[in-house]
């Protein structure tokens, strides 16, 4: 049987001290220059820092990893494994899923991109899917095939606590922004298929929580009934700088869908962060490939 690596980016959450308990994960930082200085998620620049920053206004931009970075990787696995198989975050909201792409042609097919159009959580139980069909014996092109039919089978709102950073990277206009912190107004957006769309609008997080509910049961109800039936779904809950908030909001998920089993609390990738702050909460589910 082929020895398979799976390859990742710190976008899926996966801490490298994490990669390293799973085995045979292996998690490439995402870069971030802040005000002119290069820093790489969870190597020299933690979820603290990083909001640290953000609260002092720091110039935050982010990048993809550069090839030399992410080629080096796979050459130095490729003396180990067999096959790669690489799941970066959704092309839909990043570069370097093509870029990958264009450089694994290079490499005679034992590095397999997988574009299954997945950020945080939901790129997380792809990883995880990933080792278990490796475990069933599958091979780097089943398990590829498998992924990418898969994909659409995941869904993620996201509860916004501020308009500061939508207004600044252009998602909404000024005077929109002004207008919705006067009123307090807690935007709600939604991840599927890769895309960062809004949803819907709150006039409080309570009320913003409860309409993130309610769309997932709706999205259980609908679109997933056939694996809820099935029992192969799971539901997250993921967040920026609000753990003790995103407990609560778990327990609240838990007590409102208790047919669906509530597996991640996790924070949200810095990528994601940049964009919309701290405060924010999450509910996404995924499908679980038995």
């Amino acid at each position: 049987m082929s020895k398979i690596a799976v390859v990742t980016d710190s976008n899926s959450g996966i801490t490298q001290k994490e990669a390293e308990e799973l085995k045979d994960v292996y998690v490439i930082p995402m870069p971030f220059t802040i005000d002119g200085e290069e820093y790489f998620e969870d190597i020299n620049l933690s979820q603290e820092q990083f909001y640290q920053k953000l609260t002092n206004d720091a110039d935050i931009s982010t990048s993809q990893p550069s090839i030399a970075n992410i080629t080096e990787l796979w050459d130095k696995l490729l003396k180990k494994y067999d096959y790669i198989l690489h799941i970066p975050m959704s092309s839909a909201l990043s570069m370097s899923c093509e870029t990958a792409e264009n450089f694994a042609k290079e490499y005679n097919g034992k590095v397999l991109v997988i574009d299954n159009k997945r950020i945080s959580v939901t790129q997380k139980q792809s990883v995880y899917d990933a080792l278990a069909l490796i475990k069933q014996g599958k091979s780097a092109e089943e398990i590829k095939d498998i992924l990418l039919k898969t994909s659409m089978d995941a869904s993620i709102y996201i509860m916004v606590d501020t308009l500061k950073y939508l207004k600044k990277g252009g998602r909404i206009t000024p005077a929109a922004a002004a207008i919705g912190t006067l009123l307090r107004i807690k935007p709600v957006l939604k991840i599927q298929g890769g895309k960062l769309d809004q949803f819907a609008k709150a006039l409080n997080d309570k009320v913003a929580r409860e309409r993130m509910i309610d769309a997932m049961k709706k999205d259980l109800e609908t679109r997933f009934s056939d694996l809820k039936a099935k029992g192969e779904l799971n539901i997250f809950v993921a967040y920026t700088n609000c753990r003790e908030k995103a407990e609560e909001f778990a327990k609240q998920i838990t007590e409102a869908i208790s047919d669906v089993p509530l597996t991640f609390v996790d924070p949200l990738s810095l990528s994601v962060s940049c964009h919309i702050g701290s405060g924010a909460l999450a509910i996404a589910c995924s499908r679980i490939i038995k």
